[in-house]
Formats: C-alpha cells, sequence, structure tokens
C-alpha cells in the first residue's frame, strides 16, 4: 500500500489542531460524560397489569434515552389482583430491580401504595383500627349542656372560654383516607378511585407498624442491593389528617398533649380553645405554640424514625414533606427533597413569589448545613398537557440555579390506557412529543447535577427562617440583584452554628450578613447570639419588624435597594452585572481547581450585560446541551436569550489567557 505523504501530513496538522483546543479548552471529562449517579429518576408509573417482558423493555428504552434509574411508584389503574407488596407486585419489582443491576442502573423504592405516605395501603388501619388518623376538633357548647360521644370520640376538656361561652375539645378519627391503587367501575361512566384509610403518623405506634409492613418488608425482599442498585426509599407528603379529612379537624389527639407539653414548656390543655378562636389576649402564642409542636412530633414520631431506619440499612431517606416550606423535616432525609407540581412555579412573579418560590433553596440549604451530597425535586407532577419542552427546561433550570442537584420526572407512564392518560398529567417520557430528543435533555440534567454536587457553595448572605415559614420577600430582592443566599433554620444558631464576630459558621459556610425578615417568634436561646450579630452590624432587619427595636444596632431596611445596600455595606458582591437586570440568577460554585457560575435569565426578555467576578483563570462558557465550550474574555458583552441558562466556568489552575 503506498502511503499519500500530504494526506498523512495533513491528518497529524488537523489532529494536532483538534486536540489542541480540546486541551487547552480542557473541559472535564466528567461534564461531558457525567457518572450515572447524577442521572434523572423519573417516578415510573406502575397503573397497569405488570408483565416481566414489558418492564424489562421500557427499562431498556429508559437507557436509551439517557434515564439510568427509576422511582417504582405502584399507581391507580393497577388490576386489583395486583394489591400492594402482594406477591405479583414483589415479583414485578423483583423483575425491575434485577433489570436496573444488570445495566448498572439506580433504584428507588416508594413507601405507599399511593400517596401520603404512611398508610401502607390501609394495611396499617386493617391491623389496629385505633391506628387509624386522628385529629382534635370542638364543640360549642349551650348554657348547661351536657355533651354525649361515640365510642370512637374522646373529651379531653370542656373550657371556659373568656366571652364566657363554653366549648368541648374532643379527640376524634379525621376521616382522612389516601389515594388507592385501583379504579373502582372502570370502563363505565362511574369510575371512582380506591380510598384506603390514613395512618396516624403522629402516633408512634401506628408508625412501627406502618415501618414492619413496608420498610421491613423492603430490606427482606430487596436487602442485597441495598446501597448498590437501590439508592433510597421515598416517601411522599406524609400528611398527620389524610386526605379529605372531615372539615374544622386539626392535627392531634389527647395522647399526644404531654409530648406537646415538653416542647413548648408549659400545660397547652387550658388553651386548646384558642386553636379555632382568638378571644384569649394570648391566642397567637398558643397557637403557634402548639403548631409548632406538632411540627416536631411529627420530626420525632414519623421522620426521624424513617431516616434512622434508613441510615442502619444503607440507603437514603427521599421524597418530599408536605409543605413547599417544610424545611424543619428535612433534616431527617438523607436526601432532602421538595414537590414541584400543580403549576406552582411558572415563569413571571409566581417563579419569586409565594410559599412555593421558596422550595428549591428548601431543600438546597438544607443539604448544606447537614453536610449531605443530594437534594431533590419531584418536578412536572400535574402540570397538564400543555407543558412544553422549553417549560420543561426552564423549570429545570429554575431548579438547578438554586443549588438542586437530583431531579425526579413526574412522571413516565408505564401505560395510557383509558383514564390513566388523565390521571395527573403529563407523561414527560416515553409517551411525550420530546421522547425522541430526549437523551439531550437527561445529559443535561446530569451535567448540572454533576456541577452541584461535591462542590462547594459561594455565598455569604443567610436568610434566617422557621421549620415551616421560608420568607420569600427578602429572598425575590437577592435573586433580582444576584446575592445569593440560603436558609437558615433559627434553631441552627444554637443547635449546629458557631455565631461570632466574623458571622455565622455551619457546615463550611460563613454567614457574613444575616438577614431576619419576618419570623412568628424568636426563640430564647436566638437572642443573645441575634445580639451579638446586631452588636457587630451583621443582622439585617425589615423595617416594620416587631423585633426591630430589640436589636438597636442592627441595619434596617425598607426597600429592596435598602436591603440591597446594607449586605453591600457588610460584604462586597460575588458577581455583579455592569448593566443591571433583575432577570438574571446566579450560583457560583467551586470544584476542584474550576469555579461553576450557573447563569439563567429567568424572564421571557432578552439581556445584554457585562459581569465581574472575583475569579481569575481561563474563562469558558459551557452549554450543557451541546457541551459546546466557547472561550471569552473576562470583560466581554455577554447576550442572554429569554429563559436561557449559561455556565461560566473559570479555569483557576490552567491558566490559560482566553482568546
Amino acid at each position: 500500500m503506498k502511503l499519500n505523504i500530504r494526506q498523512v501530513l495533513f491528518n497529524c496538522l488537523f489532529s494536532l489542531f483538534i486536540f489542541g483546543s480540546i486541551e487547552a479548552q480542557d473541559i472535564p471529562r466528567e461534564f461531558m460524560y457525567p457518572p450515572r449517579e447524577f442521572s434523572v429518576m423519573p417516578f415510573w408509573f406502575w397503573n397497569d397489569t405488570l408483565k416481566d417482558e414489558e418492564i424489562i423493555r421500557q427499562i431498556a428504552d429508559f437507557e436509551a434515552h439517557g434515564v439510568y434509574g427509576f422511582v417504582i411508584h405502584p399507581r391507580i389503574g393497577l388490576p386489583e389482583s395486583t394489591g400492594w407488596l402482594s406477591k405479583k407486585m414483589i415479583h414485578a419489582m423483583n423483575v425491575a430491580v434485577a433489570e436496573a443491576a444488570c445495566r448498572k442502573m439506580y433504584v428507588v423504592l416508594y413507601d405507599e401504595g399511593m400517596y401520603p405516605s404512611g398508610s401502607s395501603s390501609g394495611q396499617v388501619v386493617a391491623r389496629n383500627p385505633k391506628h387509624a388518623a386522628r385529629g382534635l376538633s370542638k364543640i360549642d357548647l349551650k348554657p348547661g349542656e351536657n355533651i354525649r360521644l361515640s365510642e370512637e370520640k374522646k373529651l379531653i376538656a370542656v373550657i371556659d372560654r373568656p366571652n364566657g361561652k363554653r366549648v368541648a375539645i374532643i379527640d376524634q378519627p379525621s376521616g382522612g383516607v389516601i389515594r388507592g391503587l385501583h379504579y373502582i367501575g372502570e370502563g363505565s361512566s362511574k369510575l371512582k378511585e380506591e380510598s384506603p384509610p390514613a395512618g396516624d403518623i403522629l402516633n408512634p405506634d401506628a408508625v412501627s407498624s406502618f415501618m414492619e409492613l413496608v420498610y421491613d418488608r423492603y430490606a427482606k425482599e430487596f436487602g442485597k442491593y441495598f446501597g448498590t442498585t437501590i439508592l433510597g426509599i421515598f416517601t411522599d407528603e406524609p400528611s398527620p389528617l389524610g386526605r379529605n379529612s372531615i372539615q374544622g379537624v386539626i392535627p392531634g389527639n389527647e395522647v399526644l398533649l404531654t409530648q406537646i407539653n415538653r416542647i413548648i414548656g408549659y400545660d397547652i390543655k387550658p388553651f386548646l380553645a384558642d386553636l379555632w378562636y382568638d378571644d384569649h389576649p394570648d391566642a397567637r402564642k398558643h397557637r403557634d405554640d402548639y403548631n409548632r409542636a406538632i411540627n416536631i412530633c411529627l420530626e420525632e414520631n414519623y421522620y426521624r424514625r424513617l431516616g434512622d431506619w434508613c441510615k442502619v440499612h444503607g440507603i437514603s431517606l427521599m421524597g418530599h414533606p408536605a409543605g413547599s416550606m417544610d424545611i424543619g423535616t428535612e433534616r431527617y432525609f438523607q436526601v432532602p427533597g421538595q414537590d414541584l407540581v400543580w403549576r406552582y412555579v411558572e415563569p413571571g412573579p409566581k417563579a419569586l413569589e409565594g410559599q412555593h418560590s421558596t422550595m428549591a433553596k428548601c431543600a438546597s440549604s438544607a443539604m448544606i448545613h447537614l453536610g449531605l451530597r443530594r437534594n431533590s425535586n419531584e418536578i412536572y407532577g400535574a402540570y397538564g398537557h400543555n407543558l412544553t419542552y422549553e417549560e420543561m427546561k426552564w423549570l429545570a433550570g429554575w431548579c438547578f440555579v438554586r443549588g438542586q442537584n437530583l431531579l425526579f420526572p413526574h412522571a413516565f407512564y408505564y401505560s395510557v390506557r383509558g383514564p390513566r392518560l388523565e390521571e395527573r398529567p403529563p407523561d414527560v417520557g416515553p409517551n411525550s412529543p420530546w421522547w425522541n430528543n430526549y437523551k439531550s435533555f437527561a445529559d443535561a440534567c446530569s451535567r448540572m447535577c454533576w456541577i452541584n454536587t461535591d462542590s462547594r457553595h459561594i455565598c455569604d448572605v443567610a436568610i434566617l427562617c422557621e421549620s415551616t415559614w421560608l420568607p420569600d420577600k427578602s429572598a425575590k430582592v437577592c435573586f433580582q440583584h444576584q446575592r445569593d443566599f440560603n436558609y437558615l433554620e433559627i434553631r441552627d444558631l444554637w443547635e449546629k452554628a458557631t455565631v461570632d464576630s466574623k458571622g455565622v459558621h455551619i457546615a463550611g459556610m460563613n454567614y457574613s450578613a444575616i438577614i431576619l425578615d419576618s419570623i412568628s417568634t424568636l426563640p430564647p436561646q436566638a437572642m443573645p447570639l441575634l445580639k451579638k450579630l446586631a452588636r457587630e452590624r451583621r443582622l439585617i432587619i425589615r423595617n416594620g419588624s416587631e423585633y426591630a427595636s430589640t436589636f438597636r444596632r442592627a441595619r434596617i431596611y425598607k426597600t429592596g435597594d435598602n436591603l440591597i445596600s446594607s449586605i453591600d455595606k457588610i460584604v462586597p458582591p460575588d458577581l455583579y452585572l455592569v448593566n443591571a437586570s433583575e432577570n438574571i440568577r446566579y450560583r457560583h460554585v467551586i470544584k476542584g481547581s474550576n469555579h461553576y457560575y450557573i447563569l439563567f435569565n429567568e424572564e421571557a426578555s432578552d439581556v445584554t450585560t457585562q459581569f465581574r467576578i472575583k475569579a481569575t483563570g481561563n474563562f469558558q462558557f459551557l452549554d450543557p446541551y451541546s457541551v459546546e465550550a466557547v472561550n471569552i474574555k473576562g470583560d466581554e458583552i455577554v447576550h442572554f436569550k429569554p429563559y436561557e441558562l449559561k455556565i461560566l466556568r473559570v479555569n483557576t489552575f490552567l491558566k490559560i489567557p482566553p482568546i
């Protein structure tokens, strides 16, 4: 064979050019090919007759589209012959888990049939009817009236209210249910859903029964896969009352009063009428104390026990609490999570305002302060058939720029036969119009999750919050002015953090500026620590707050600009836009020798600006979808299209001058 010298020389020069460019760009290999652990993990709705060959076929289809894990979610639409944790269901789970193991894919088990969690699809109550969900109610009494109750109800107290009226406080079944697995009357015009009774997840004995029925059963059936193929167990929005509970009933029961009294430090029984009425001068305090105690009871009696069980068994408690602001319960998850459903968040005001706008920061802040690797979001549920591919990308970007690093897309449907297609749509996977191009989206999500995992968050602002309350107004101002922050639960000040003249230090984070926006009560343990921060001029308080006069040296802000000015006086910005824009959100993390700035135009209009950052080195924009790398100069003008996400990488190790 004759060698063409010209062709050989050309090939060599071409190779040097191509590989030299790649080497100069030096894109991290794990960004280009992220490990499978960073895959999206869709809810896989098992909602029809389960067949081994179809389970295996769908798993292969997932893998071919860049999806390397899934949540097995038994769902309404299963035939009645496939009951919750029946032999047929366990067999199907074994088929799926074994196939995932062969393909080096991952599985998360779901702990209920179907939700909210804590009932084992009605089996907890079937075992013991006294373990049905309970709550407190009240009966207004007429003068001289005696009260008679049915056997299932208990009289806790008769209370004389300040206005002279009397009220009886009752412990009774809540009447709550969960969504079940089977349609009743499928094929007829009278289609209904099975509704098993909800379990009493505030009752330790009922929780023990639930754990025996589900968690211990999972360990028995699938324990050999724990920590390898099976990453965790997903618990889903547990509710003390269940769904569709009797109107006017609130969480609690007579037995729980001892635990509540311990938590709040006084006997709540004489003040139980204040849960419904405001005629007592301290009614609000009693109500706030009671609600705070109920949340702690739920933590102690449910979440902590599930989290401890998972830790002992080498897997993670995953899932999410019922509320978007429920940061307190996140401390018992190995993977704190939230739930982005029902169009809670969309482009526009809902992205920055209201309780649901806080959820992504809720989970990512919990992850950081607990020293954990991952936090999650169950995303896209019930967004409707009108969800678009661009919307799907936007919602993912909304999560990533707030620090989330594990997405549970809701959902991939095993079947869309009959009523299944309309059950909490859309299918965002195999039955979607974008499935043929899904791998690009899945790969991009994996890259973003990789960036946000095992990296150090650069952030020096914390917003104080409570276990079920995260201020959104100060958060909105910070987002719009590119001042990143984390939510810091106030009890962490004395339980986990160190407070000194330089600020608050927790889990490797150093917060120089602390914002006190809106909190219902300041625990006595927090007062000396907040006063110390105020003396050092590191505490920033909203004007009009009832606590403004308590901390005399704190910085007071009236407007959003005042808030940003107060932060700037304590610590300079990490990123500065030369042409200011309220559209751009940002997150800065350090991973190895690289700084990554996640920059997201969250709004529908174009943005043209320049940015100033402290990091020096080789500047590069990385596209998580195409993996295209573009070297830039630090002072270049940057254009953002509507809803565009950019990754700015600054390699401080190579020190290669930008082209």
